[in-house]
Parts: structure tokens; C-alpha cells; sequence
């Protein structure tokens, strides 16, 4: 038996898919790790530039650099910078490791030294084989265990990431009404204490023609926020896509204001969710802080082969709804599923039930959190996760 020492440390490897789903939701928790629990994390990105868009301090030429107390490292090919195996190895979203990672913990397990404990971040489900998979170890030819780490939303899954004063801090911004002086320092014009305001972050999709229209023939003042992306090129009809487009500019079209939205880190994202009053969001990382934001919101998901994200669509709504008037249930689940598949005439009046419903949706928002943590986040029961290991 060999006693090498090896330095006190996590690592989480991140393959950047999507520009900034991965990166966001591991960005996320090795911040907390960090912040929260002590722990020296190294955070191994192979697209520093997409990572840059959610970090903008980050120099995407730099090949180690530390923010917020996570020293983040370039995954390049060959791995150009040594690993040293720490307490925890993460790899994010079955993003397979790099060869020179597998070939060090290998050797040291053939040698008798302590090896990481391997875990497989999976992405986020509500459906119910999550339970029954969370946890589960996988032997490899190696003779290594890697286990698989499914977040999820009741108390035999791995968890929701939330820091421990997200919470708190939200509630205080949106009690104290700062949104009027975010949009103003976001360099937004034009929006009343009363008009309707709507972040988009969201994939192609031709339901957002259809709503920019209803919206631009209404009687309500309505706000679309936009951050420069994959959302305008479904937005053709109101931006032309070959002109120059910057943060700032705003287009109208009768009631409708699009606005193109800065960039922003992801606190600067959180501020935004929390003062629109319906946030339209995608992926995963966006979807959540969504609900933490305790607005109304419609989830863009990924689309799948065979409508798969539908049947993850669905498993999520069953979860959110359970305590909801079965009306206002039915109306917010019809629109989800109709955004998702693209319908045109048939979202118009499911819009109009949920922003009836307006009032009742964001009560049952505000309570959603504090249900859907289930009594520990994802980051607290991770690190007792890897002490039980």
C-alpha cells in the first residue's frame, strides 16, 4: 500500500454544449462549493469564450485564473496543464474525461493509493426513475466506481442548486421594488410602473411570432426583453436580422417594446428574472433560477428525438402543479406544451387564461421554492453524498 499525498481538493470538468446551459449550472455550484463549504475546486472548461459571456471578467486566453474562490482551468486537447487527483472528481453531464485524468486515477488505484470519488453529474429530471437511479455505481474495466448524481426535486434525488441567501435576497429585491432602476441601469427606456415586462431566453421556436403579435395588437403596454441570441432569429418579423443589432436598442411595434438586453454574469440574470413579471426560459441553468425567481414562467425545454423533452416537460408540470387550482393548472400546462410545439393560433387564448390567472400563478410561485428544495439543496447533500462514499 502506497501513502502518497495528494492535495485536498474537488474537481469538475465541463464541456460547454448549448454556449451556456453546462457551464452555467456547474459555474453555479462550484461558486457555492467554494463559497459555502471551504472547498479548494478546480473547474476544467473547454470553451472559455462561451464561458466569458457569463463571466466577463474571465480572459478566455488565460489558461488558470481564479474568481470567487474557484481556480478555473482550460480543458484543452491534449491536456496541457497537470491534474492532480483530489478528494472528488466531477464530470459534468457524462462529458468523458480526458484521457491523461483516466490514465493518473487508474494508476493510482493499480497502485493501492487513494483514488477520487468518481461522480457523474447527470442533468436535471423530474421524472420518476430518477429516484431509482440516483446514486447508482457503475464498475469500470479499471476496475474503478464512478457514481451517478441525478439533482432532482423530491428527497431521494440529489437535489436543486440554491444558495443558502438566494431566497432571502430575492425577497428582499422584489419587496424593496428596485426593478424600475435595474431596467434604467440596464439601459432600458421606456418602461411604466404598469406595463407587463417579459424576459426571453429562449431557442428558435415559431410560437414567439405568434405571441409578438398578439402582444403588439393588445391593449396592455408589453415589454419583451431579449438578450442578443438564438431567440432573435425567430424574431424576424420585428427585427431584421442583417442590420447591426446592440444592446439597448429597442423596436416597436404597437404595444409591443422589444428590447435587446446587455449581457449580464448570472447575478445580473437572477435581478432580471426577479423583476419581470413572466420569464420565458430554456435549458436547465435558466430554468431553475426561474423558479427561484417566484414569477410565472414558460420552459423553452430542449428539444429530443421522438418529443422525448415533452414527456420531461410533463414530469415536471405534474410536480409544480400538484397545488394548483386544477383551471389555472390546466391553462399553464396547455401553454408550456403549445410554446413547445411551436403552435401559432392555439397559444393565443392559453395566453390570455394564464395572464388572467396572473395573480394566482405568481402566489403559487413565491411558495414553490421553499417546497421544491425539500430541505437541502444540491450542493449539501453532494458534499454528504462524497462523506458517505
Amino acid at each position: 500500500m502506497h501513502n502518497h499525498t495528494h492535495t485536498p481538493h474537488w474537481d469538475i470538468f465541463c464541456a460547454v454544449v448549448d454556449n451556456y446551459g453546462d457551464i452555467g449550472v456547474t459555474w453555479r455550484l462550484a461558486k457555492q462549493l467554494a463559497k459555502e463549504y471551504g472547498l479548494a475546486v478546480n473547474l476544467w472548461v473547454d470553451d472559455l469564450a462561451s464561458f466569458g459571456h457569463i463571466l466577463p471578467a474571465l480572459d478566455p486566453k488565460c489558461p488558470t485564473q481564479t474568481f470567487e474562490g474557484v481556480c478555473i482551468k482550460h480543458w484543452d486537447l491534449p491536456l496541457s496543464q497537470d491534474y492532480q487527483p483530489g478528494e472528488v472528481l466531477i464530470e459534468a453531464f457524462a462529458c468523458e474525461l480526458p484521457p491523461e485524468v483516466l490514465c493518473k486515477i487508474t494508476k493510482a488505484h493499480q497502485a493501492g493509493d487513494k483514488v477520487p470519488v468518481w461522480l457523474n453529474l447527470e442533468y436535471l429530471s423530474a421524472e420518476d426513475w430518477v429516484e431509482g437511479c440516483h446514486g447508482l455505481p457503475s464498475l469500470q474495466r479499471s476496475g474503478l466506481k464512478k457514481q451517478f448524481y441525478f439533482p432532482g426535486f423530491t428527497d431521494k434525488t440529489g437535489g436543486l442548486i440554491c444558495e443558502s441567501d438566494l431566497l432571502a435576497t430575492r425577497q428582499r429585491w422584489q419587496e424593496s421594488e428596485q426593478r424600475l432602476n435595474y431596467f434604467t441601469q440596464l439601459g432600458l427606456s421606456g418602461i411604466a410602473a404598469d406595463d407587463t415586462v417579459i424576459s426571453l431566453f429562449s431557442y428558435e421556436t415559431a410560437s414567439l411570432e405568434a405571441l409578438c403579435q398578439h402582444w403588439s395588437q393588445g391593449k396592455q403596454q408589453v415589454h419583451l426583453l431579449v438578450p442578443i441570441g438564438r431567440s432573435l432569429n425567430s424574431l424576424a418579423t420585428f427585427i431584421d436580422p442583417q442590420q447591426d443589432l446592440a444592446p439597448g436598442q429597442r423596436f416597436c411595434h404597437g404595444k409591443l417594446a422589444i428590447h435587446l438586453l446587455p449581457m449580464t454574469d448570472q447575478q445580473g440574470y437572477d435581478r432580471l428574472l426577479w423583476s419581470c413579471d413572466v420569464n420565458i426560459v430554456r435549458g436547465e441553468d435558466s430554468f431553475l433560477r426561474a423558479q427561484w425567481a417566484a414569477k410565472p414562467f414558460i420552459w423553452h425545454i430542449y428539444p429530443q428525438e421522438e418529443d422525448y423533452h415533452l414527456i420531461k416537460l410533463e414530469a415536471f408540470m405534474a410536480l409544480y402543479c400538484h397545488n394548483l387550482a386544477p383551471e389555472v393548472a390546466d391553462a399553464w400546462k396547455a401553454l408550456n406544451i403549445g410554446f413547445n410545439q411551436g403552435s401559432q393560433e392555439a397559444l393565443l387564448p392559453l395566453w390570455q387564461q394564464v395572464i388572467t390567472a396572473h395573480a394566482a400563478l405568481t402566489q403559487h410561485a413565491q411558495k414553490w421554492p421553499d417546497e421544491a428544495i425539500n430541505d437541502a439543496d444540491l450542493a449539501t447533500r453532494l458534499v454528504q453524498f462524497v462523506k458517505n462514499s
